[in-house]
């Protein structure tokens, strides 16, 4: 790795490390970067979740000390998230790219849909405790494991629009529970990458270095006052990059 290549993964690093904590969609920028710099694609997948255990694992921390962490909570969660994982990857296995793409735009359309549409006044948003630990909450995780496992584009953006949208949760806490519930995920996903060789450790690391800067950034932006309007911001326009190139990609 070249020093030239190296600054460019840091700078990075912290521009994804911040999308992804605050929002979803880092990896749209890290992987073909990752691959453009001269790595096979198992390899920069590897190296690129490196990245997304240490900005997770930053904004875990910063979470902690203010006291947002919810380790029992997300754990729950990330059960039936698991499970419908399994079943998501499956079907993508099944499905053809074309479909696949199409599929992604239409999730993509109705989350934005569902992210500009007012909250009524007399539904405001509360806390998830175990008072609301009931049935359509499980069944949302669930259908938030099964697109990460079929799509794993900008999954983060799904536990923000259902959990907030229909569910009615608080949305910095939404985002506290993503970040939580990934890091789950990714840290025996990482294991799978390195346990098979293929993890690149100088790039993995030195995206991993910026990606806990803007990790630590974006915690502090989504405990801020105006965290959830940040939050809401940056998701629409994660969902309107991913739509130009969905579209570009199919007209091309």
């Amino acid at each position: 790795m070249s020093v030239e290549q190296g600054i460019l993964l840091l700078l990075v690093g912290v521009l994804t490390g911040f999308m992804n904590v605050l929002s979803a969609g880092g990896s749209m920028i890290t992987l073909p970067l990752l691959m453009f710099m001269g790595l096979d694609s198992a390899t920069a997948n590897g190296s690129n979740r490196v990245g997304i255990v240490m900005q997770n694992t930053t904004a875990v921390w910063r979470f902690h000390r203010s006291g947002y962490c919810d380790w029992t909570l997300a754990l729950t969660l990330a059960i039936p998230a698991v499970v419908g994982a399994l079943f998501g990857a499956w079907l993508a296995t099944l499905t053809s790219e074309a479909v696949f793409q199409w599929i992604l735009i239409l999730v993509m359309l109705v989350s934005s849909v569902m992210m500009l549409l007012p909250q009524p006044k007399e539904q405001v948003t509360h806390p998830l405790d175990k008072e609301h630990l009931s049935w359509p909450v499980y069944l949302a995780m669930l259908l938030i494991g099964i697109y990460g496992g079929f799509i794993q584009v900008a999954v983060g953006l799904l536990f923000i629009v259902i959990l907030y949208r229909v569910l009615k949760v608080d949305l910095i806490q939404v985002n506290v529970l993503k970040v939580l519930i990934v890091l789950v995920y990714m840290v025996p996903a990482l294991l799978v990458f390195i346990y098979a060789g293929h993890v690149a450790w100088s790039y993995g690391l030195t995206l991993a270095l910026g990606s806990m800067l803007g990790a630590y950034g974006a915690a502090r932006v989504t405990l801020s006052p105006s965290g959830s309007v940040w939050i809401q911001r940056l998701s629409l326009a994660v969902i309107a990059l991913i739509l130009v190139k969905l579209i570009w990609d199919l007209l091309d």
